[in-house]
């Protein structure tokens, strides 16, 4: 009867299961599922039945051993990870991501190598660029000066099997790699080079170049990048360098500034030189047009000239003295033709608001026979009392005797 069952220890004189009983029909069971016959009847005292359990006993270890040791060979890849599998110790294959089987140890053994994850190394400090290494970071450049260069590197696994067969240390075989391609590259470029415009040169030609060096070593490494940290002089000439440094900037700037006053003050320039260009040619058009109006102006009264040279003349005459007299103020009196009068009274403020303004010509009226009107200096009157030139020519150089004194 199986210990869990509920009716055990319920009679009187019923003792506690036969566990000999229990193992011998165990083994029945899995003798029968494995092809086994017994070979006769058995008793539970008898010795030959007491031999054939404990065999059975043994086979079911064995075979449990067997399935565990057989069990052990699972094993499961993760995601940007590969399996390397060894063969008592050779390479035998690499696994790809998933769940997997090998021969269990000590025939076969599995090696998972991170494949994705980025690996850092530094050359030149260790954790913060004030930590420096100077057998690392000082080195020579083509103009026989010394920098001191800082810089990070990042790789990660391109062949798991090359990376962990020909490797001793990994991250030494980058750092000393590093060093050969840095030495190498700075030693064929100028100082100001390095410290300054070539920064991003430098750092791509480490990189092409470490690549190489590990590739030619069958390393199984792939470098990423390459990050300069730090290009500096070596520290005890480093003001000099850094007031160096100033100067090309301050000149960089001072030639920006010069280009941005260039690029304000040459449009303005060029823009005046247009405008004075077409001033001067709508200039040259106006004194073409007035000159060609004036020549036809002239061939016009010539031809009335030599129709009547007569009336032309006065004609001419009386629109010179109209265009001349109608910008004056003065006022012209002829006192003989006055009566003799020595004193006339000429409201002139009145005349001037009659003509509508001060240089506009006015005309007065004097007692009978005079006229009064604005001249430029010379007086001229007209005298409808039948004087002639003679006498008008006269009162005309008396009048300008009179305004001398």
């Amino acid at each position: 009867m199986p210990p869990n069952d509920p009716q055990w220890g319920k009679k009187d004189n019923e003792g506690p299961p036969d566990l000999d009983e229990i193992l011998r029909k165990l083994q029945q069971k899995i003798a029968g599922l494995l092809g086994f016959r017994p070979r006769g009847p058995s008793t539970p005292t008898g010795g030959s039945h007491y031999g054939a359990a404990v065999g059975g006993g043994a086979a079911l270890v064995i075979l449990l051993v067997l399935a565990v040791w057989l069990a052990s060979g699972f094993y499961i890849v993760d995601e940007g990870k590969r399996g390397v599998v060894l063969r008592f110790g050779k390479y035998l294959e690499t696994t790809m991501p998933g769940a997997r089987w090998h021969m269990p140890y000590p025939v076969e053994s599995v090696e998972v190598v991170d494949v994705a994850r980025v690996r850092p190394v530094e050359v030149g400090y260790r954790g913060n660029t004030k930590n420096k290494q100077p057998q690392e970071a000082l080195m020579l450049t083509d103009d026989e000066n010394i920098v001191d260069v800082q810089f990070a590197v990042q790789y990660n696994i391109k062949s798991p099997e090359d990376y962990l067969f020909n490797n001793k240390d990994p991250d030494d075989n980058v750092r000393q790699a590093a060093e050969t391609a840095i030495r190498e590259v700075v030693g064929k470029n100028k100082m100001d080079f390095v410290l300054s415009a070539g920064r991003s040169e430098v750092a791509a030609q480490v990189k092409t170049l470490m690549q190489q060096i590990l590739d030619r070593y069958k390393t199984g490494i792939l470098v990423t990048s390459v990050n300069l940290q730090n290009t500096q002089a070596p520290d005890p000439v480093l003001p000099a360098f850094e007031d160096v440094v100033r100067a090309q900037q301050d000149l960089q700037r001072f030639k920006n500034e010069g280009q941005a006053y260039a690029n304000d003050v040459v449009p303005k320039a060029r823009g005046v030189a247009a405008r004075l260009m077409e001033e001067a040619n709508g200039y040259r058009q106006s004194v073409i047009a007035n000159a060609q109006g004036d020549a036809a102006r002239f061939n016009q009264i010539l031809t009335e000239y030599e129709r009547a040279p007569a009336v032309t003349r006065e004609r001419m005459y009386l629109e010179a003295m109209q265009h001349i007299l109608s910008s004056t103020s003065k006022v012209v009196v002829d006192t003989k033709a006055a009566g003799g009068q020595s004193l006339l009274y000429l409201p002139i403020d009145k005349l001037m608001q009659r003509s509508g303004a001060p240089s506009s010509s006015a005309t007065v009226s004097v007692p009978e026979g005079t006229t009064i009107r604005p001249g430029s200096g010379d007086n001229t009157s007209s005298s409808s009392s039948g004087g002639g030139s003679d006498l008008s020519r006269r009162d005309a150089l008396r009048s300008r005797d009179r305004e001398s004194r």
